[in-house]
């Protein structure tokens, strides 16, 4: 199977040029859906590191990539929201966000801030011994006590600088009055408090009423689509890149 795809049926949260060429490289099957960014792609048209593909096989051959604290070889892994992406022998290091226009985009963050990562609970699930395990949204999976519910949030560490891999940090509940970034729809890359939870007593999808604050915007989603990101406060870098 081909490693690329036709430019122009590319997705359009990828933010690249459509015509300068005719193929590009396709995400690997992953713990990210198709729309996915592979690293490669990011390398190349982004963040502008590499000019074609064998140079960014180069890259990434000598180690210099590193992603959600593991080393990357693969040009076609995807990165997805609130993957952490790092590079070493640059000394930077990036978040993958969602601007207002629903492209995925990377922002620098301190070297501080990509020791952790922010994680959407998928589902739980009770393992032997009773202990309970939480299958996040980018495909790891942690044990964790009975407090945290699924669609909400949490940080854990990335086990960077000999610290401990997946201890979890902070909690952000999926409830009112807290913060969530929208990730699907047409208000994709919003970010907005939200007022209300509607249920619905069937297998249609909840829907909830948000809030920017930043402009007062009131708009409506479906519980599928929300990523919490804070407590009562849009966190300073997410609104930022927002």
């Amino acid at each position: 199977m081909s490693p690329y795809l036709k430019r122009l049926v590319a997705p359009e949260s990828w933010h690249i040029p459509k015509k300068v060429q005719k193929f590009v490289m396709k995400t690997a099957p992953g713990p990210h859906n198709a729309g996915a960014l592979p690293v490669g792609v990011w390398l190349r048209e982004h963040v502008g590191l590499a000019q074609n593909a064998s140079e960014v096989r180069k890259i990434l051959h000598q180690r210099d990539i590193v992603v959600n604290g593991r080393i990357c070889k693969d040009p076609q892994i995807g990165l997805g929201v609130f993957d952490i992406v790092s590079i070493p022998r640059l000394n930077k290091h990036y978040r993958i966000q969602l601007d207002k226009q629903g492209n995925l985009v990377g922002v620098e963050i301190p070297a501080e801030s990509a020791k952790t990562r922010l994680c959407k609970i998928r589902n739980k699930t009770v393992i032997k011994g009773g202990k309970v395990q939480l299958n996040l949204a980018y495909g790891a999976n942690i044990l964790a006590d009975n407090t945290y519910k699924t669609k909400d949030s949490i940080v854990v560490t990335l086990g960077v600088d000999g610290e401990e891999r997946f201890r979890i940090v902070d909690h952000f509940p999926f409830a009112e009055g807290n913060v969530a970034m929208i990730v699907g729809g047409k208000h994709s890359g919003k970010v907005g408090r939200i007022v209300e939870i509607i249920k619905t007593a069937s297998s249609v999808p909840n829907r909830v009423v948000l809030v920017d604050d930043s402009s007062g915007e009131r708009f409506e989603t479906i519980e599928d689509y929300i990523f919490m990101v804070g407590r009562s406060a849009i966190a300073p870098e997410l609104e930022a890149s927002a």
